[in-house]
């Protein structure tokens, strides 16, 4: 892994290291603590660093046949971790885990070593050496990263205490923004709505009890988020559907779920459709992007769900045929002029061309590439699902419009995946330009890199100085 790394032809290696290589990072879409970074957190070890919340990890330890109590378990020291995931990244070949963790390495901790039982000691002693620097707090890594932009993933009911804190020291490098994720505010079918309604109405001051008091409550919010400087909010659903009724319906749904009683698929569709239908429209008056992450199946193990709780690895992809249903909530929210800047996610690497193709449908003036496709999303963002996403958005879209890396991590180490993409992303280009299918303009070529990896983001979000 030199600094060639990935990079095939000598144009992949002009468009890195000449363009590339020195662009800004901006974080759009994330799950890292802004507490943390409020706070500048220093890492006890590197298994607090690499092992603490990162579920990508744990899965793979899992695969080598670990005993959960050598993972997550309280029982287990930062040393015993730290050596099952080298047991099993050792025989990662072809993980993208296995480049990630090798560039974190590198990049951070100055070592060049392979990570093997072999070396393991030694790379444990000089990492946990090398955190108590007092350039390895959370605000160093961000800032030796050289990341612009963080948007945080944040509920409504958040009182964006750290994100106020952040603002008023202005102690980090990069500006830290609320991304507002109404997830349990959608979830109607879950339990623990009436409890998460409940605290809505004391955040907001709205009492509530029917559909339109869950609009002002969160209308409320929204424009709280703005204040603090939202740009971005972020939609978990397991399919895509579309589903009107009307408002008496509504309400009356609302008032069976606040009532604790279990809502029909049909009903959790309606309720959904029509917040969903009503938010895109507070974000299409703002200008904020709406992002739609869909066709995961989560939590998957019930045993080790009940243990561990939610977002710890036993998530899989999802099959559902979403087609119509996209379709059928752009083209509704477009008629109601409400469609918002948007960027989609898939979890199934077959919806590439799918999205590919309905994009092309939405397209508007209000920006370079307003309805996108996001890039290669969680089980896809391996170096094969990566160059496969850019591959079909090519053949169907816009390349040059596409809005580069997030690194959807909980590790503040995970910003070598923006490298490792953008290495990715000059190779891919390389190899056309040197197979004769776009000139060798690297003025246009050049151009081209550096909008992909910090421009377009940048004015797409409105983050552009």
């Amino acid at each position: 892994m030199d600094e060639d790394f990935l990079l095939e032809t000598e144009t992949a290696k002009r468009l890195f290291h000449e363009y590339a290589e020195k662009m800004p990072i901006i974080d759009y879409h994330c799950h890292i603590s802004p507490q943390e970074i409020a706070e500048n957190h220093k890492f006890k070890s590197i298994t607090e660093a690499w092992l603490g919340g990162d579920h990508y990890k744990w899965r793979l330890i899992r695969s080598n046949g670990t005993p959960e109590s050598k993972i997550t378990g309280k029982e287990s020291s930062d040393w015993e971790k730290f050596l099952e995931y080298v047991k099993a990244l050792s025989r990662a070949i072809g993980n993208p885990l296995y480049h990630w963790s090798h560039l974190e390495l590198k990049r951070y901790f100055h070592c060049d070593m392979p990570l093997n039982e072999k070396t393991a000691a030694e790379i444990f002693r000089l990492c946990n050496q090398r955190l108590q620097a007092a350039d390895m707090g959370v605000q160093g890594i961000i800032a030796k990263s050289n990341v612009k932009v963080i948007c945080t993933t944040d509920d409504p009911v958040d009182d964006l205490k750290w994100h106020k804190k952040l603002k008023e020291e202005g102690s980090c490098a990069a500006k830290v923004f609320p991304a507002m994720r109404p997830d349990k505010a959608m979830g109607i079918e879950k339990a623990g709505f009436t409890e998460y309604m409940t605290r809505l109405a004391e955040v907001s001051g709205i009492a509530i009890k029917t559909m339109d008091d869950i609009r002002q409550a969160l209308s409320n919010r929204i424009a709280f988020f703005a204040e603090m400087g939202c740009r971005a909010t972020d939609h978990a659903l397991k399919y895509v559907f579309c589903r009107e009724a009307e408002e008496a319906a509504l309400d009356q749904i609302v008032a069976k779920a606040l009532a604790g009683a279990a809502v029909s698929v049909e009903e959790e569709e309606a309720y959904k459709t029509a917040l969903l239908t009503f938010l895109a429209g507070e974000y299409s008056k703002r200008g904020w992007v709406m992002q739609i992450h869909y066709a995961t199946l989560r939590d998957n193990n019930t045993n080790l769900f009940r243990q561990l709780g939610p977002d710890t690895g036993f998530d899989c992809i999802a099959s559902c045929d979403c087609g119509e249903g996209l379709v059928a909530l752009l083209d509704r929210l477009n008629q109601k002029g409400i469609l918002p800047k948007t960027v989609l996610y898939s979890g199934n690497p077959a919806d590439n061309a799918l999205i590919g193709t309905i994009i092309g449908s939405f397209q508007g003036p209000e920006a370079k590439g307003k309805i996108q496709q996001g890039t290669a999303w969680w089980f896809n963002d391996t170096q094969q699902g990566m160059i496969d996403q850019m591959t079909s958005i090519a053949n169907l879209s816009v390349f040059g419009n596409i809005l580069g890396m997030l690194t959807d991590s909980r590790s503040f180490l995970s910003y070598t995946r923006h490298e490792y993409y953008r290495r990715i992303l000059c190779n891919w280009i390389g190899n056309l330009v040197e197979n004769g299918q776009y000139p060798a303009d690297m003025e246009s070529l050049g151009k081209m890199v550096e909008d992909i990896c910090y421009h377009n983001a940048a004015n797409y979000f409105q983050f552009a100085e």
